[in-house]
């Protein structure tokens, strides 16, 4: 199986992606922050998605 290629999508894909990507980060703080004050279920189910989603990001994985 070949490995996910990001510049095989198209331009408006790509796009949508790189400001995913730079958005994930500013959000994951605030959630974390957010979650520290008030610590519900949703919030830390959240703030977990969050940090998954930048890590992957990070990782390369998307």
């Amino acid at each position: 199986m070949a490995r996910y290629y990001r510049y095989r999508l198209p331009p408006w894909a790509r796009k949508c992606l790189y400001i995913a990507e730079s958005v994930t980060l500013p959000l994951l703080i605030f959630q974390l922050i957010r979650t520290i004050i008030f610590p519900t279920t949703f919030d830390v189910l959240l703030t977990l998605c969050f940090a998954f989603l930048f890590i992957s990001f990070y990782l390369k994985w998307i």
